[in-house]
C-alpha cells in the first residue's frame, strides 16, 4: 500500500511545476518580457476575433487568452507554448452553441479539461506521435477553410445566417449580400487581411494585425461609418468566478461535446509544442505535463466565462521567433491581455468586426503551408489520399470526425502495406545447390512451404487459399521461422488449413516456431493439431527426416538413408 501511494504521488509530482521552471524564467528576463509584450500585441485580435466566431463574444475571447493563457503557462510542459482561444476550436464550438447556447459551451470546458487531466495521469500524452503526417496537414488545411468560410458574413458586413454547416452558413451570407451590399464591411475586411499578408512578407518581425486593426478602427471612428459594425461594449475586467452556468442533469447529454473539445485540445496542443520543439535547439515538451496544464487551463476558464482553450500555434511560432525561452514569456502576454481588458475595454470595443474577421481571413491563408502540402500530396498517393479525406471531412462533418476518418483510412492503408509483404512461398528444403535432392523430395511427394512476415488478420486467408490447392504430395512441411506476427485470425487459418489437408490425406508438419507465437496457437488450439504425433520439429532438416520416416512407416515409400544435412548454426535455424 505504502509503495502504491508514493508511485501516486511520484506521478503526480511530475506534473507539477519545479524549481527548474522558476531558474528558467530568471535566466534571461528580459528576452522573454519582450517576447510576452510581442505575443500578446498578435494575440488580442486573434482573441478578439475567436471570440466572436463562437458566439460568446469577443470578452469570451479575452477572458480565455488571460486565464487559460496563465494557467497553461504555469502548468504545462513546454516552456515556450502560448494557449488560448485557436480557430480549430471555434470550429468545434460553433454548433455547441448552437444546440445548448453560451452555459453549454462553458459546462463542455469545465468537463474537457478534467479529462485531460485524466489523460495526463495516465500518461496518454506519448501516443501523440502516432498520429500520421497527412493526417495532421489534412486536418490543418481543413481548419483554415473553416476559419477562413466562418468569417465570410462579418467580412461582408452581414447578419450571421442561421445554419451549423459552414457551407451553408457561408452561402446564406453571400445571398444576403446579393441583396444589400455592404461594400465598407468589405474593404475593411480586405484592407486589413492584404496589409497583415503583405507586411508579412516585407517586414516579418512587425506585427501588423494590430497595426492593421488600429488603422481600420480610426477611420472607422473619424470617418463615422456606420456600416462598420463595432465589437460592442466590453466589461472592464475579468468576472468574478462563477459555477453558475452549471446544470448537473445535462453532464450526460454534453458528454459527447466534451469528449470531442477534449481530442482536439490534445492534438492540437501537443502538435503546437511539437513544432515548438522543432524550431528551438535543447527545448523538449512534457507531453503528459502539457495535457496536464492544458486541462487545468480549461478547468479554470469557464469559470471566468472563457471559451475552451489549446495551445496555439501560431502565438506559439511569434514567441519562438521573438527570442523567447522560458514561459515567462507566456505568462507575460497573459498579465498584458489583463492590462488591455481592464484599461483598454472602452478602446477595444470600437473595432470594427469586419476589422477582425480580416485578421482571422489571413490567419487562415498563413495556416496554409503551401510547401508541405506538395510535399505530402507527391509521397505516395495514399498519403494524398489520406491527407484529401480528412481535408474534406474537417469541411463537410467536424474536426473529431476528420481526425477518426483520417486516422482510420491511414490504418487500413498501413495494413494493405504491411499485409502485401506477408508471402507463402514453395523454396528448397536445403540451402546451397542441392538440386539432386531437391528432386529426389519432390519424387517422394513431400514439399515445403515458407511463410514470410506477418500472419494476421488481413493477410491470412490469403494463404489459406493457396495452401489448401497444394496437390500431388504426401507431406507439406510448413517453415515458420520467419513469422514476424501472429494473430488469433491467423492462428485459426493456419489451424483451418491443416485441418483440410489432413482431410485429403495429406500429413502436415511444422518447423521453426518461435516461442512467442506458441501461445497464440495453442489458445486456437492450431498446436495441438501441428504438435501431435511429434509432427513439430526445431528445424527444417529435422522435419525432412520426420516426412520420411512417416512415408516408411505409412507403407508409401522404401527406406531411404536420411538426406545429408549441414551442421551449421544457421541452417539449422533455417
Amino acid at each position: 500500500m505504502i509503495s502504491q501511494i508514493s508511485r501516486a504521488w511520484s506521478r503526480i509530482a511530475s506534473l507539477l511545476p519545479a524549481r527548474a521552471d522558476l531558474t528558467e524564467m530568471g535566466r534571461e528576463p528580459r528576452r522573454d518580457l519582450l517576447a510576452g509584450l510581442t505575443v500578446a500585441i498578435v494575440a488580442l485580435p486573434l482573441a478578439l476575433g475567436f471570440g466572436v466566431s463562437s458566439g460568446l463574444g469577443a470578452a469570451a475571447g479575452l477572458a480565455t487568452a488571460v486565464v487559460a493563457g496563465a494557467v497553461a503557462a504555469l502548468f504545462g510542459g513546454s516552456n515556450l507554448q502560448v494557449s488560448g482561444p485557436t480557430g480549430a476550436m471555434t470550429v468545434v464550438l460553433v454548433p455547441i452553441v448552437g444546440q445548448y447556447g453560451p452555459g453549454g459551451v462553458l459546462t463542455v470546458g469545465l468537463m474537457a479539461g478534467a479529462m485531460l487531466v485524466g489523460l495526463a495521469a495516465l500518461r496518454a500524452g506519448k501516443y501523440m506521435q502516432y498520429v500520421p503526417a497527412p493526417v495532421v496537414e489534412g486536418f490543418t488545411l481543413g481548419i483554415a477553410c473553416v476559419i477562413g468560410l466562418q468569417q465570410v458574413p462579418n467580412a461582408l458586413g452581414v447578419p450571421k445566417p442561421e445554419g451549423e454547416r459552414v457551407l451553408v452558413v457561408t452561402w446564406r451570407a453571400i445571398e444576403e449580400f446579393v441583396h444589400t451590399p455592404n461594400w465598407t464591411a468589405v474593404g475593411f475586411a480586405v484592407a486589413v487581411a492584404a496589409v497583415m499578408l503583405v507586411g508579412a512578407r516585407l517586414r516579418p518581425t512587425v506585427p501588423f494585425s494590430i497595426v492593421a486593426v488600429i488603422a481600420a478602427s480610426v477611420v472607422a471612428q473619424a470617418a463615422g461609418l456606420d456600416a462598420a459594425t463595432p465589437i460592442g461594449e466590453l466589461p472592464s475586467g475579468l468576472p468574478a468566478p462563477s459555477l453558475s452556468f452549471l446544470e448537473l442533469g445535462s453532464l450526460s447529454t454534453l458528454l459527447a461535446p466534451a469528449v470531442a473539445v477534449a481530442a482536439l485540445a490534445a492534438l492540437e496542443s501537443l502538435l503546437s509544442a511539437s513544432v515548438a520543439d522543432g524550431m528551438t535547439v535543447g527545448q523538449k515538451h512534457d507531453p503528459d505535463r502539457e495535457l496536464f496544464g492544458q486541462g487545468l487551463a480549461n478547468i479554470a476558464a469557464p469559470l471566468f466565462g472563457g471559451v475552451p482553450a489549446t495551445g496555439a500555434i501560431a502565438r506559439t511560432a511569434v514567441n519562438v521567433r521573438t527570442g523567447a525561452s522560458s514561459r515567462l514569456a507566456a505568462l507575460t502576454h497573459a498579465a498584458i491581455l489583463a492590462v488591455i481588458v481592464f484599461a483598454a475595454a472602452p478602446l477595444v470595443s470600437k473595432i470594427p468586426l469586419a476589422a477582425l474577421a480580416g485578421v482571422l481571413l489571413a490567419t487562415a491563408i498563413r495556416m496554409v503551408e503551401v510547401g508541405s502540402l506538395k510535399a505530402m500530396a507527391k509521397a505516395t498517393r495514399s498519403d494524398a489520399l489520406i491527407l484529401a479525406l480528412t481535408a474534406v471531412a474537417t469541411l463537410a462533418l467536424d474536426l473529431v470526425y476528420a481526425v477518426i476518418i483520417g486516422l482510420a483510412v491511414a490504418g487500413a492503408l498501413a495494413l494493405r502495406a504491411v499485409a502485401k509483404q506477408a508471402r507463402l512461398d514453395q523454396v528448397p528444403l536445403d540451402r546451397g545447390d542441392h538440386s539432386a535432392e531437391e528432386h529426389a523430395l519432390l519424387a517422394e511427394h513431400i514439399v515445403a512451404y515458407r511463410i514470410d512476415g506477418p500472419l494476421f488478420f488481413a493477410a491470412a486467408h490469403r494463404f489459406l487459399l493457396e495452401l489448401t490447392q497444394v496437390a500431388d504430395v504426401w507431406v507439406v512441411i510448413l517453415r515458420m521461422s520467419r513469422v514476424s506476427t501472429i494473430d488469433a485470425t491467423g492462428a485459426l487459418v493456419l489451424k483451418d488449413a491443416v485441418e483440410k489437408l489432413n482431410r485429403r490425406g495429406i500429413v502436415v508438419l511444422a518447423s521453426g516456431i518461435r516461442p512467442g507465437q506458441r501461445q497464440v496457437l495453442d489458445s486456437v488450439g492450431a498446436l495441438e493439431l501441428l504438435s501431435r504425433e511429434g509432427r513439430e520439429y526445431a528445424t527444417t532438416p529435422e522435419a525432412i527426416r520426420g516426412a520420411r520416416d512417416y512415408l516408411e512407416w505409412a507403407g508409401v515409400m522404401p527406406a531411404i538413408p536420411a538426406p545429408r544435412t549441414t551442421t551449421s548454426s544457421e541452417e539449422a535455424r533455417s
